[in-house]
């Protein structure tokens, strides 16, 4: 196998409050049960009103720093995957490379919805391979709180705000690595799940809408069906999967997609219980908690997978 880049060290951050369903039952038409049996979600971190997506960012950021052992001036490539930006512009990531005060290089986000970090993670592979970077740090951060309507039971129980953070290195040749990515998207299925607002063109706060069971669908049959084509490009099997890390959406998701591809779900890694639905920094922060835990080694074959909004979606193969 050829590895272009690898993972160096990861990161992850979530904000302090802590919202249960218990404590949404309150509020909304809805309970623990309906919610956990649905889902899988049993609470969701919400961003202050101090806090901004850039702060999770720069948190997550620095946490994957220093798990990865290299100087903060090392790293020539800022790439943050977000749907919920600080401002139209400039960009969170050249905030983030600010704050960490990164002279060098160049930064910039990418926008594709709950698929962010998969895109990234890509893209910033694409730049180490190509000798544009050397190190890059990858950061999927996202307040969907803000553009959630609290009142609408359908949207407001499923998401919560987090980031997580990985540096990929080109420095070494390492027997590990990123082996390949499948991006896709398809504009004809762009009013599943949307904002009905943004700022920049209409000048109009939005919210979150979704047609719940068309998304359910689409996530199972065009996920399982990116990763079945990664594994035979690359000639791999099923069995050769140590563990599958998809975007914490939904655990009905999951576990039927673990189904159709017959993988055992107890090679699903899920935090989804924890954090809700975090869009693009829900892998980085599942993987962050695998290592903190010493779930996933180094030498394991992990797929990384996601769907999002566009629609969007794709897999990562890498080796650990």
């Amino acid at each position: 196998m050829h590895f272009s880049s690898y993972i160096l060290g990861c990161g992850g951050y979530v904000p302090k409050k802590i919202v249960t369903n218990k404590e949404l039952s309150k509020k909304l038409d809805t309970s623990d049960e309906w919610i956990r049996t649905r889902t899988g979600i049993k609470q969701r971190h919400i961003a202050s009103k101090k806090e901004l997506n850039s702060d999770l960012g720069f948190e997550a950021a620095k946490r994957a720093i220093k798990n990865s052992k290299i100087n903060t001036s090392d790293i020539d490539l800022v790439i943050v995957a977000t749907s919920t930006p600080d401002h139209t512009f400039p960009s969170t990531a050249a905030k983030i490379q600010g704050k960490l005060d990164i002279k060098k290089g160049f930064a910039f986000d990418v926008q594709a919805a709950c698929s962010g970090f998969i895109y990234a993670i890509s893209i910033a592979d694409n730049f180490l391979l190509n000798n544009q970077a050397s190190n890059a740090l990858v950061i999927g951060s996202e307040i969907f709180s803000r553009i959630l309507d609290w009142n609408d039971r359908s949207t407001s129980v499923l998401f919560g705000d987090g980031a997580g953070a990985v540096v990929l290195s080109n420095k070494k040749k390492m027997n590990s690595g990123i082996i390949s990515t499948e991006l896709y998207s398809d504009g004809r299925f762009y009013d599943l799940l949307y904002v009905n607002g943004g700022v920049a063109s209409n000048q109009k706060a939005g919210y979150i809408k979704m047609k719940g069971k068309e998304v359910f669908k689409h996530a199972v049959k065009k996920v399982v069906s990116s990763i079945e084509f990664n594994l035979k490009k690359n000639k791999l099997k099923k069995d050769d999967i140590d563990w599958i890390i998809p975007h914490q959406a939904n655990k009905r998701i999951m576990d039927m997609c673990a189904v159709q591809l017959g993988i055992p779900k107890n090679k699903v890694l899920v935090t989804v219980d924890q954090y809700a639905n975090t869009s693009s920094a829900s892998i980085p922060l599942t993987l962050d908690y695998a290592l903190s835990n010493k779930i996933v080694k180094r030498g394991q074959i992990i797929v990384l997978e996601a769907i999002g909004g566009g629609l969007t979606w794709g897999c990562s193969i890498l080796k650990y």
